[in-house]
């Protein structure tokens, strides 16, 4: 029986058997707490705006604020999550404490909208007074508990399914290429459950029995998850890499700025003591990206390992190039981000005044996110089994295409998302125009279905741009920083969020100063959302320009293995620098998932 070879561990700290756990046997637990975790959080999310404007009676733009604001929280809170994981608890310990939380947070949204002390009173024809101040503090600290849940699970669950999959096995590394396109799958399915039937039943039915599904179904999913606990491969906690990106940054800057007049030739040092620990994966030199860096491992006569001034090893070095290129990969995606943000607050509001009836049946506007959903179920499985092998096939890259390139396809399908709400927005108003449409209740007379391109365009770009953005993080964050690494996607999201709310805080605030009438009214019937929708493409064209400029200019993650003076396997596609040393002049000797340094996106 052989054990694993990436250093993966069971819940004591033992070394664990490879056949018997992980890949597809531990994540199917995973992907199942995954669907039912979506469907509450979209049952939440999905119609908030609908539920404070109609409910909490709030404003059109303060009600966005608000969503966008949570939403924002929801995406941020998985940075300290993320931390704890990486320096302290691990990602099992540090996801069951915090579902704890999330799940209490579900409990009080519950209680919020179905007990009669907790919620406006409505009337039979749906109009509802005014919330009290203790209505307010109850039901945003329910949506906040949950947000300071979801920082724990959020970043913590996708990349400990990613951990259930060898790097350093061939046959799982192959497998575990295919982890993020299913492990989306599954969030939106979830997701799809909740747009589809809980939006419906918070309409139709009522809010109480809208939110109480989502949170049994979330009490489901914590059972289903610590049903598969003897099948999980645990990573042990690094707390010397995970406890200190920022001491190590601040290490390896002090070092470059101490040896700043010094000419960058000669070697560069790789093994310090702390280095030399069988099976760490170290990381090859790259040249020709923030250079001045490198400076900083210099080896010079008077330096020793001992030395209180010993010079940052290379792989030390990469770590801090590698941050520093997710930094500027992260502020392009900004404004990709900010498109999603749409879905739960002007797209929502801009379908509800339009024509929703099919049949019998009037369908909530919220409901047609669901299409992104469905668009994007077709697309994981087409991606990865159709255009995936064929473009394997013409370029030899294992993912068919760099990371880059795929987040670069995403960031187009949403500028064409834009555009559609646009044109979309544009034939709405001259429809408004011609039928001298003016109340802010007044339905006009154009099918909701007009919007369903900019939803079924936006899933196929999920498919492209969050999968795409996920995978990147977590691809090319250093060793032990995974969790840490993987923040980067879901902080986006979060500042998308904050972005969008600023921008429409901003809109509003402008139009109302410069017009008189802000471009996103309480009365979308008598305001001009198209306009809005042309300054965002202009935002989208140029961001997405800047993009290109940044990826044909990033370098990618390299490594190789050390192990105590042998060679690393064939499998594990890694090589032993035999000396302990780097110049800085060395060839590239192997790169991860075969991806050439100049290979751009």
């Amino acid at each position: 029986m052989e054990f694993t070879k990436d250093g993966s561990v069971d819940l004591r700290g033992q070394p664990i058997i490879a056949s018997r756990t992980g890949r597809w046997k531990a994540c199917s637990f995973l992907l199942g707490y995954e669907a039912f975790e979506r469907m509450a959080f979209y049952g939440v999310a999905s119609n908030l705006v609908v539920y404070l404007t109609t409910q909490m009676r709030q404003e059109t733009v303060s009600s966005v604020r608000s969503v966008n604001n949570w939403t924002g929280a929801v995406w941020m809170t998985p940075i300290a999550g993320a931390y704890v994981a990486d320096a302290f608890l691990g990602r099992f310990w540090t996801f069951t404490g915090a579902s704890l939380i999330y799940l209490v947070g579900m409990v009080m949204i519950s209680l919020a909208v179905s007990l009669k002390p907790l919620h406006p009173h409505c009337t039979a024809d749906g109009d509802c007074a005014p919330a009290t101040r203790r209505q307010v503090a109850f039901f945003y600290a329910a949506l906040y508990t949950m947000a300071v849940g979801a920082g724990g699970t959020k970043p913590n669950v996708s990349t400990f399914g990613a951990d259930q999959f060898d790097d350093l096995d061939v046959r799982e590394r192959e497998i575990k290429a295919s982890f993020f396109n299913w492990w989306t799958f599954s969030t939106f399915t979830g997701g799809l459950v909740a747009m589809l039937v809980l939006v419906y039943v918070q309409e139709e039915v009522g809010w109480g029995v809208g939110y109480a599904i989502p949170t049994v179904g979330l009490a489901l999913s914590l059972v289903l998850f610590y049903v598969g606990m003897p099948f999980y491969r645990h990573k042990p906690v690094r707390r010397s890499t995970a406890a200190g990106p920022a001491r190590l940054i601040g290490r390896v800057l002090r070092a470059a700025y101490a040896n700043r007049g010094c000419q960058l030739t000669g070697e560069l040092n790789e093994h310090g003591t702390a280095a030399a620990v069988d099976g760490k994966r170290l990381l090859l030199h790259t040249r020709d990206n923030f250079r001045f860096l490198d400076k900083a491992a210099m080896v010079s006569d008077t330096d020793s390992e001992t030395a209180s001034h010993a010079p940052c090893t290379v792989t030390e070095v990469e770590e801090v190039k590698l941050i520093a290129g997710m930094i500027v990969v992260w502020l392009v995606t900004l404004v990709p981000c900010m498109i999603p943000a749409q879905v739960n607050t002007l797209f929502v509001k801009q379908g509800t005044t339009l024509d929703r009836s099919l049949g019998a049946v009037r369908i909530p506007a919220a409901s047609l996110g669901s299409f992104i959903t469905i668009s994007m179920l077709i697309s994981i499985p087409i991606y990865d089994r159709v255009l995936v092998p064929l473009l394997r096939r013409r370029t030899g890259d294992p993912r068919g295409i760099t990371l880059l390139q795929r987040l670069g396809v995403g960031c187009l399908l949403q500028a064409l998302v834009v555009a559609c709400a646009c044109l979309v927005e544009v034939r709405r108003m001259r429809v408004i125009r011609e039928r001298s449409i003016h109340g802010p209740h007044d339905t006009v007379p154009m099918s909701v279905f007009w919007m369903l391109p900019q939803y079924v365009l936006l899933g196929i770009g999920d498919v492209f741009n969050t999968i795409g953005v996920l995978e990147f993080f977590y691809d090319q964050s250093p060793e032990g920083m995974q969790s840490l690494g993987t923040t980067f996607y879901t902080s986006g999201l979060g500042v998308g969020n904050f972005l969008n709310s600023l921008l429409v805080t901003l809109v509003d605030r402008t139009t109302r100063a410069s017009v008189g009438k802000s471009w996103i009214g309480d009365n979308l019937n008598d305001s001009h959302l198209d306009y809005y929708y042309v300054f965002l493409l202009v935002l989208s064209v140029a961001n997405m320009a800047l993009f290109v400029w940044v990826a044909m200019r990033y370098k990618y993650k390299k490594e190789f293995l050390e192990d105590n003076g042998t060679m690393g396997t064939p499998e594990a596609e890694t090589e032993m620098v035999a000396d302990g040393k780097v110049t800085a002049d060395s060839p590239l000797v192997v790169e991860r998932d075969k991806v050439e340094a100049m290979h751009v996106a």
